[in-house]
């Protein structure tokens, strides 16, 4: 895998080779994701949250923008090893949390510019996500929550909906804390 932009762009980390629970976002995706996020959003100050974190990639491309304020949600012992030991040789400072997502969100008191979802594409609470964070308040005015998804799952009628983008199998439905979204 690789960082594809920014300061880091071009760094590769090699994640393990036996990931049971994770689902790498694709470089294509991933680069389509962050052309719309680089043309919307102010990276520097951005305080960010990474749930079900995975091998990590989306917070290593937010800090290779210039996002300092990093917490990634990841319960797997295996892959949240990987993070902080990645995070540590990429110099990407994150605050890593070793639990589950859903604890996480329900215990959080703090607000983020930015949450991305990353769940894995069999996660039957799926639908939950959008609803536990607007419910929850996790977002600050104008902050963004992007949710990775497959083509089965359609959020085009839940509140703070913006748009979605289209990558094959990998769509990213995007969120936006504005009252007028609210419906």
């Amino acid at each position: 895998m690789r960082i594809i932009g920014g300061e880091k762009g071009g760094l590769r980390f090699q994640p393990p080779a036996n990931m049971p629970h994770t689902r790498p976002t694709t470089d294509i995706a991933k680069g389509g994701l962050f052309n719309i996020l680089e043309n919307n959003l102010e990276f520097s100050g951005l305080k960010t949250l990474d749930i079900f974190g995975g091998t990590g990639s989306i917070s290593y491309e937010l800090a290779s923008r210039g996002v300092t304020d990093l917490t990634i949600v990841e319960k797997d012992p295996n892959m949240a090893d990987f993070i902080q030991k990645t995070a540590k040789s990429l110099e990407v400072p994150v605050k890593l949390q070793r639990m589950d997502v859903f604890r996480y969100l329900e215990q959080c008191t703090e607000k983020f510019n930015f949450i991305f979802a990353g769940p894995p594409y069999a996660l039957t609470t799926i639908d939950q996500l959008p609803l536990i964070v607007f419910e929850r308040q996790l977002l600050e005015p104008e902050g963004w929550f992007v949710l990775e998804h497959t083509p089965r799952n359609n959020y085009k009628n839940y509140s703070y909906y913006r748009s979605e983008r289209n990558y094959g199998t990998t769509i990213f439905s995007i969120f936006i804390n504005r009252e007028e979204l609210k419906k």
